[in-house]
């Protein structure tokens, strides 16, 4: 994702050969604890939400209009500042030229207003163009009614381009927690108005004053960050000089990263596009699926490459670096796999517990928590994948190659659309102007069909294709670099703790949702993380040593 670099020894040597492991915990720590409160904050927005508008019409028109805004959001935001802005905005810091960074800085700021607002004002105006574009399947009332929120949300967006510019200076500052905190305020502005008037409109009115909550919670995240920010970089001074020092360099590497966020947001377009088509709550669905997908992807995979990508980019200068970067890379393979393959057979394996417990109640009802259950298995078999490309994404960043991850892009996110269309198609045949494609008949989960489950799955499968292909083209560059020693492993303790799991929850039938994922989620993860050790997972069992000196024997003098 980011990119800093530092002045290479005299001497050609790598900056700083040896690993400061103790450093980049701490920073992934910190940016896994932001993360975590934005996501619980999105998780606990999400269980309201479900609460009040479950898998309604109303609920798939606002995440649709949602959805809309987003693509400029991610097109414009972290991903592309991460390739693009980070690496020399920190560069010169490193280099101690602290007025040129501030420059550049104000620079960014202003064309990020300026473009962003451009692109805001043009939602607004033309939502009705995109609702017909984003949402073909989408007809009457509800398409009306998503035109309406789009106009209110649109703004938003360019809000929180903003803010993905404050996260950029943040991080460039090793100011890690307050960025990655930020969004609760987001999800809580949200969380307030579903609360508010959940009980005083209906499901249509509700929809609407969600729409204005997201809107000023865009302002709060953004607002939080800016007294962080004017004190981090106190040379600030926003002003549309493009020709300030390292200007050029970050509009001409902002091409190719955009590019690669382009084609990603084409697959999610692709799928809002596909699941419209399908019944009237798929786009509900693959949303509150996709809220659980995300969680160990942003716990695991971007704490980790957001933290690592600093030091990354340091060691990347300089000969005889190839070694000290893949055992680098390595260990934050195997940091990953620890936890996210519990979480990727956990979802599998014991997905329709986790989802009750946290969804199942007000107009979510039991067949809507087997269908995204459905979906978020769909997901789960890409999982380990889309968090490992994080790490060789920002690592082929670091070494100043972001061509490479766009064209990878392009060819997963082509994958995806195909696979994803041709499975849901099979799953759920779909009418378009009197034709109609896929087979004869839905295939149902209590009444529920579940096309959307192939657009999980083909976005899964195509997670691997570009797993390989990053691997491939990082392997070239500093050998290869893998988790494959622990896999194997890991795998095997998270499947005998499923059976566990699931054994529990067969023996315990009509247990109240939230007692029964107590009852077989703490099981699960002793019997993993035990499991583990005793296979001789050297992160696992460092990790329960540390525990056990904390809580156990106290601290050595």
């Amino acid at each position: 994702m980011n990119e800093p670099t530092e002045p290479a020894e005299p001497t050609g040597a790598a900056a700083d050969p040896a690993p400061k492991s103790g450093n980049v915990i701490s920073s992934a720590q910190l940016v896994a604890a932001g993360i975590l409160l934005s996501r619980i904050a999105g998780l606990l927005r999400d269980i309201v939400f479900a609460r009040y508008l479950g898998t309604s019409p109303y609920a798939s028109a606002f995440r649709g209009a949602l959805r809309m805004p987003n693509v400029l959001q991610n097109l414009l935001g972290e991903g592309t500042l991460s390739a693009s802005f980070i690496p020399v905005y920190s560069k010169l810091l490193e280099e101690g030229r602290e007025e040129d960074a501030g420059r550049l800085a104000g620079a960014i700021f202003a064309l990020l207003l300026a473009v962003a607002g451009g692109l805001s004002l043009f939602g607004v105006l033309m939502a009705p163009v995109l609702v017909s574009v984003f949402l073909p399947g989408f007809e009457g009332e509800i398409r009306q009614l998503t035109i309406q929120l789009t106009r209110i949300i649109f703004p938003m967006t360019g809000i929180l381009v903003l803010s993905a510019w404050a996260l950029g200076i943040l991080n460039s500052h090793r100011k890690f927690f307050v960025s990655y905190t930020a969004p609760v305020l987001w999800n809580a502005a949200m969380i307030g108005a579903l609360v508010i008037f959940g009980g005083r409109l209906d499901q249509r009115g509700l929809a609407v004053a969600l729409a204005w909550g997201a809107l000023i919670g865009g302002g709060l995240q953004f607002l939080v960050q800016v007294p962080w920010v004017l004190r981090a970089e106190r040379s600030l001074r926003p002003r549309w000089d493009l020709r300030s020092h390292g200007a050029s360099t970050v509009i001409r590497n902002a091409g190719p990263a955009i590019m690669g966020r382009g084609v990603v947001q084409l697959s999610g377009w692709a799928d809002l596009v596909l699941a419209s088509l399908l019944f009237d709550g798929a786009v509900a669905a693959l949303s509150y699926a996709q809220t659980f997908y995300m969680l160990p992807v942003s716990l695991f995979g971007m704490s980790i490459a957001a933290a690592e990508l600093p030091e990354l980019s340091r060691q990347s200068r300089g000969a005889g670096t190839e070694e000290p970067l893949r055992r680098r890379v390595s260990a934050g393979l195997r940091q990953m796999a620890v936890f996210v393959v519990p979480s990727a057979v956990g979802y599998l394996l014991l997905g329709d517990i986790i989802l009750g417990a946290v969804f199942e109640r007000g107009d979510f009802d039991r067949a809507d928590t087997l269908l995204v259950w459905f979906i978020l298995g769909g997901y789960a078999v890409g999982l380990l994948a889309s968090t490992a490309t994080r790490l060789y994404a920002s690592t082929l960043y670091a070494l100043g190659d972001t061509r490479t991850p766009a064209r990878i892009a392009v060819l997963r996110v082509t994958t995806s659309a195909l696979l994803g269309a041709a499975l849901m198609t099979t799953l759920e045949p779909i009418s378009v102007r009197g034709f109609t494609f896929g087979g004869w008949q839905a295939i149902t989960v209590l009444g529920n069909p579940i096309g959307a489950a192939g657009l999980a799955l083909g976005a899964g499968v195509a997670a691997w294709l570009e797993w390989i292909l990053l691997r491939r083209a990082l392997g070239r560059r500093i050998g290869d670099a893998s988790a494959a020693g622990v896999l194997l492993k890991l795998i095997i303790a998270a499947l005998v703790a499923g059976a566990v799991g699931r054994g529990i929850a067969v023996a315990l039938p009509g247990l109240p949702n939230v007692l029964l994922a107590l009852a077989v989620l703490a099981p699960f993860g002793v019997v993993y993380f035990a499991l583990a050790h005793v296979l001789g997972v050297a992160e696992v069992s460092t990790a329960l040593a540390r525990i056990g000196s904390r809580f156990g024997g106290g601290r050595r003098t």
